[in-house]
């Protein structure tokens, strides 16, 4: 049985005999089931009956209907109804449109809408930059998805991805106060995409990528930021890879050891996986092996894809070949973002002293953290009930807040490990061990702390462009004499 979570939490209205100890044996029936008890509530009362709300944890939706019978096993006990509190979350959607001005009046409507709008329509025609300040585009990005690689679902489709979507826009709003849309395409073709989010990208500021399978997602990003002046983020790739490193960073304070000097074995080579390697060598990361469905990607195999060519041209450097248990033997850090259940405890004693493992395959990681943590000094996961969550949502919604509050158009290496390194010191020294290396999701001070080192980031880069001589210029007599 899978251990209880929030995603299965569910409610039930219970009616039993009455008596002082009506409600605590009511408890006690549930967590016999294995359910974990998080509310309980008396909703009616009488000389004969009582009510209770039991709100609990299952495991799966097999796991409540298990917990709903062993309540309605008991003697008097009927249990009237089981409500499953994550549909009900979701009845209706997760989402809304509210206006920021009321319109309250005749000169509300008119100034809002015709004909006082028309004078700011004509403004943007003559000046199209003041959209950013005068339109939602200034603070809207579009979450955009095929459905083809939906968390760890898989290849469900456009229609059933919207609420992954609508969740991740509502994470948007509440830790970033950016405004975020679902826009989920029934197509998975590459051309097809492209052109529908250019067509539909002027009423944005950005784009956020997501579930998007590999190798497409590749050609999609690659395309549209050349041919988008709004920043294209996908965060199955940066924003993944952001978070990993800020973890990493931590962690090799954690273990005294340093990024340049560790053997690194990398999981899984689609999206995440690519972006990580790329993200840690930009970081000074050199001894890298990656490990795909057959082993070591190696310089002696050749590939058809062009992403493990160049994963095989720029990482192991040794030559490592061979299956993932063995090139991960003496390695310091593993990074997963595969598949549930490759390695076993033999796999993890293998590898250094005070080795780092990062199992982040959801919602089963690669190898199981409580066994993990009998030899690795730090250990890391995906998921929610254990230490060290390596989340995406600390790095997305403030990677956007600070691209669009300083007008980037495009998203470099440097905004990539500023965010990083803004997340990794959200952890003071005095806070810093081996099951506390990143920030909780709540931390407050997360989403502004990336906001600001990416917007920093970004006004260098202008910096550096406004400086830079023009390639275009024509030469001067001065230089041409100069050359002469």
């Amino acid at each position: 049985m899978a251990n209880p979570s929030p995603g299965y939490s569910i409610q039930l209205r219970v009616e039993a005999p009455a008596g002082v100890t009506a409600t605590s044996e009511l408890v006690v029936a549930a967590a016999d089931a294995g359910a974990v008890i998080t509310a309980v509530d008396v909703s009616e009362s009488s000389t004969d009956r009582v009510l209770v709300d039991l709100t609990c944890y299952a495991g799966s939706a097999e796991h409540a209907a298990q917990i709903a019978a062993a309540l309605a096993a008991r003697e008097g006990v009927v249990v009237h109804e089981v409500a499953d509190r994550t549909f009900r979350m979701h009845q209706g959607g997760k989402l809304e449109i509210v206006p920021k001005t009321p319109l309250r009046n005749r000169d509300d409507l008119s100034r809002a809408y015709t004909p006082g709008v028309a004078r700011v329509c004509l403004a943007i025609a003559d000046r199209p930059a003041d959209a950013r300040r005068l339109t939602v585009k200034g603070n809207t990005i579009a979450v955009v998805t095929d459905g083809s690689a939906v968390l760890g679902l898989g290849n469900i489709g456009a229609t059933a991805s919207i609420p992954v979507m609508e969740g991740k826009a509502a994470l948007f709003k509440q830790f970033a106060d950016v405004d975020a849309w679902p826009v989920a395409l029934d197509t998975q073709d590459t051309e097809e995409i492209i052109g529908i989010v250019k067509a539909l990208a002027p009423v944005y500021g950005g784009i956020n990528l997501e579930d998007i399978a590999a190798p497409r997602c590749f050609e999609i990003e690659r395309r549209l930021r050349e041919e988008l002046d709004i920043p294209v983020f996908h965060d199955d790739q940066h924003g993944t890879a952001i978070v990993t490193l800020a973890a990493l960073m931590n962690a090799l304070r954690v273990v005294g050891k340093r990024l340049d000097t560790v053997r690194i074995v990398v999981s899984g080579v689609g999206a995440a996986g690519n972006a990580i390697i790329q993200l840690l060598k930009a970081e000074g990361a050199v001894n890298i092996v990656a490990c795909g469905r057959n082993g070591a990607i190696h310089r002696g195999e050749r590939y058809a894809d062009e992403h493990r060519t160049w994963l095989a041209s720029n990482t192991n450097a040794e030559g490592l070949t061979g299956s993932l248990a063995e090139v991960l033997a003496g390695a310091d850090v593993f990074i997963g973002v595969s598949a549930p259940n490759l390695l076993g405890e033999a796999e993890i004693e293998s590898m250094a002293d005070d080795a780092i493992v990062f199992a982040m395959a959801n919602p089963d990681p690669e190898v199981d953290p409580v066994v993990a943590a009998r030899h690795a000094a730090v250990v890391a996961t995906g998921r929610s009930d254990f230490p060290n969550q390596i989340n995406n949502v600390l790095a997305f919604p403030g990677f956007f807040r600070g691209l669009l509050d300083s007008g980037a158009v495009d998203i470099t290496p440097e905004m990539l490990v500023a965010a990083s390194e803004a997340i990794a010191s959200c952890v003071r020294d005095d806070e810093l061990n081996a099951s506390y290396i990143i920030p909780s999701v709540f931390d407050p001070d997360v989403a502004r702390a990336v906001a600001e080192a990416v917007a920093g980031a970004a006004h260098r880069e202008d910096a550096r462009q406004e400086s830079a001589p023009a390639a275009d210029t024509e030469p001067t007599a001065e230089t041409q004499e100069a050359a002469a």
